[in-house]
């Protein structure tokens, strides 16, 4: 639920920054708050005790399917001789059907048990939440193909850490690519391997590692956009999925680090028509060597241009349309699902309002939730969709607290 900023190989972990807060809050064991079944993970959970997820604002339900994918043009070294770059993605998209097919959990329950004990959360495992995501439900087809966004997360995170917009996307009609990054995420194989982040100097996750795994992935949603199915295991693939992508309309965004990740891949892939970043350091290695012409939107919070020199090069490398907004009170995790989350934890763990403050800054949580529902949305359906609307050219009432950045 909650992940670092990259800084550097040396950089903050999320154990140090949940751990700090943990040691500020009131962390009393679950069973005293929420009762033994709660705390129990042998016990049935209540669907009222899990965590929730907002639902989606747009007219469609949602699916979702699980790609194991395989870029035999990267060996991994990691892995050793023989092995290559091995990732974990899903397509989440609006569904024809949804009756049938049982919903997603936001982390595999194995995944989310070893996530939680890494943060030292373990008493949240039966509380896992929910996605709106019907897993294998059938691709609502019309007339046009689908416009596609792929997602990054940020390190040592995991690619549902931003469901509550994906679900957001996918629900308008989009076909929204998220990427677990190998060696920084928390994941599950086909075959049970479960991954976790690798603190390994030598382990390829910088940002520009992350920028290689989403060009890859335009490659598999290329892939199917022919008909092809990517998935290494050849598993079967909803119906309508095969020939309903718009290779054409392709977008990426990405948190933190994926953010950076997100405006790598944009300078360098001209298939990316536009690129969204989440409060990305844009720490980039090697360093920015080019001007961008197409459009690039910025949603700041803690790396602003004015306090991070990284920031502002990036942005005067803009040369096509551009946006830099900032809800003011966000904190780094406040565009994510940790807006959603984190409040629920609080009162399971007897936080006070300052030390849930401490974690997910003074912007009004369920403002947040809007924000990163609404914008990233408004974005792509100008760049993507050409539909023009009014919530971009300038501060809106709906939304008081983001205020737009000359």
């Amino acid at each position: 639920m909650i992940a670092t900023p990259f800084i550097s190989r040396e950089g903050m972990t999320r154990r140090s920054v949940l751990g700090a807060a943990l040691a500020a809050g009131a962390a009393v064991p679950l069973a005293a708050v929420a009762g033994p079944a709660w705390a129990d993970p042998a016990a049935p959970t209540p669907a009222a005790a899990r965590l929730m997820l907002p639902v989606p604002t747009g007219p469609y339900p949602v699916g979702t399917v699980h790609l194991h994918l395989v870029d035999r043009s990267r060996p991994d070294d990691i892995a050793g001789p023989g092995h290559f770059r091995e990732l974990m993605a899903a397509v989440w998209y609006p569904a024809r059907d949804v009756e049938r097919y049982p919903v997603a959990p936001w982390m595999p329950a194995v995944v989310f048990r070893a996530f939680l004990a890494d943060v030292g959360l373990s008493d949240l495992a039966p509380l896992g939440p929910l996605t709106v995501g019907h897993m294998g439900a059938p691709v609502r087809r019309t007339g046009r193909r689908l416009p596609v966004v792929v997602f990054a997360h940020g390190a040592h995170s995991h690619q549902g850490d931003h469901t509550v917009t994906v679900q957001e996307l996918a629900s308008h009609g989009y076909a929204a690519v998220t990427v677990a990054h190998q060696y920084d995420t928390y994941t599950e194989f086909p075959d049970g391997r479960i991954g976790v982040p690798l603190r390994d100097r030598q382990a390829p996750t910088l940002p520009g590692d992350f920028a290689s795994d989403l060009r890859f992935v335009l490659d598999c949603v290329e892939q199917l956009a022919a008909g092809c199915n990517p998935d290494v295991d050849h598993r079967e693939l909803p119906a309508g999925l095969l020939g309903s992508l718009d290779p054409r309309r392709m977008g990426a965004f990405g948190w933190s680090k994926g953010g950076t990740a997100t405006a790598c891949a944009t300078l360098a892939d001209e298939r990316i028509r536009a690129g969204l970043s989440l409060d990305g350091p844009m720490q980039m290695n090697p360093p920015l060597a080019g001007d961008l012409d197409r459009p690039f939107m910025m949603m700041s919070a803690v790396f602003t241009r004015a306090t991070n020199p990284e920031a502002a090069a990036f942005w005067s490398h803009l040369r096509g349309w551009r946006l830099n907004i900032q809800a003011q009170g966000a904190a780094h995790v406040s565009y994510g699902d940790n807006e959603a989350l984190f409040p629920q934890v609080a009162k399971l763990l007897g936080w006070s309002g300052q030390q849930l403050q401490d974690v997910i800054g003074t912007l009004d949580p369920d403002q947040a939730v809007k924000i990163q529902q609404a914008y990233p949305l408004a974005f792509f359906d100008e760049h993507l969709r050409h539909r023009r609307g009014h919530l971009l050219d300038g501060p809106s009432p709906a939304f008081p607290a983001v205020t737009f950045l000359p």
